[in-house]
């Protein structure tokens, strides 16, 4: 707790907007972008839209830790954060988030296009609201079912550049949104005692962990089956399939050995963001090889 007070002001103002996962979702909307056209994508779009979507994401990640003060201030991993370590007061964070979230609308209403915006919206609103005050404490899927708004970063990105959303960006939604509920279960199963702590019914909570593991490594197999998909309709080529089919068979690895023992929760986390790095990365680069 001593650290956190002693950090520089612009130090906590990046742990309240979660910078490392609002960079992912960054990086998947870029990938959205770049993927929705055969050529060069026209800067504006890629400037304002990656502005928008980045300033979307870290005001719903601002909101998060402010929805979730109390909740934070009870458990280990997050009693550290700003907000309930007394480094920032709730009314500067509000303040802050409101301003993000607004200056991302008006950047991609007026320079991106309408649909952007509207879409970041309610992306925004599906994960600072809907997830965080509702879908969290009501049910043991709210993983799954909150997953639609962390899958949304691709879309959006397609849409700023496109204008519309078709096929290949509702494929890249579908990976991130199968890819979610294993992701995160292994650490709920890593986090399960202080999920019990503030009652909120994570699956290794109600259900345990045995049962948790198990569906860690079904939805992985489902998973690695969607992730051929973009092999399938042409969407990527054989270096593609190459790099989904051996990241697939590591993932498998290691939900296997999940299911076999309980202490590796947080190797399969861990992998699960290489996983979807390397995916996606190994899409982009098979989208620019010459056919």
């Amino acid at each position: 707790m001593a650290a956190v007070m002693a950090m520089p002001r612009w130090r906590l103002w990046l742990e309240v907007t979660k910078p490392r996962v609002v960079a992912l979702i960054t990086f998947t909307a870029l990938i959205g972008m770049l993927l929705s056209v055969p050529g060069a994508v026209p800067w504006q779009p890629l400037l304002f839209g990656t502005a928008g979507i980045w300033l979307a994401a870290s005001s719903a990640a601002a909101l998060n830790q402010l929805i979730d003060q109390a909740t934070d201030a009870r458990m280990e991993r997050t009693a550290h954060r700003p907000l309930p370590s007394g480094a920032l007061r709730k009314r500067e964070v509000t303040l802050v988030a409101l301003v993000l979230g607004n200056a991302s609308m008006l950047l991609l209403w007026w320079l991106v296009n309408p649909l952007t915006a509207v879409l970041t919206f309610c992306s925004l609103i599906g994960y600072a609201v809907i997830y965080t005050v509702w879908l969290k404490r009501a049910t043991p899927q709210n993983i799954v079912i909150g997953g639609a708004a962390g899958a949304a970063p691709p879309v959006l990105g397609w849409a700023a550049v496109r204008g519309e959303v078709d096929a290949g960006a509702l494929l890249l939604f579908l990976i991130i949104f199968v890819w979610t509920p294993p992701h995160f279960w292994a650490l709920a199963i890593h986090r399960r005692d202080d999920y019990a702590k503030v009652d909120v019914p994570m699956l290794p909570v109600t259900h345990g962990v045995p049962f948790t593991h198990l569906q860690v490594m079904l939805y992985t197999v489902l998973l690695v089956l969607v992730s051929l998909l973009p092999y399938l309709i042409g969407m990527g080529g054989p270096l593609y399939l190459v790099g989904a089919v051996t990241l697939g068979a590591v993932y498998l690895g290691h939900a296997s050995a999940l299911l076999r023992d309980a202490s590796m929760p947080m190797r399969a986390f861990g992998f699960s963001l290489v996983y979807l790095a390397g995916l996606f990365t190994f899409l982009l680069v098979d989208h620019y090889l010459p056919r």
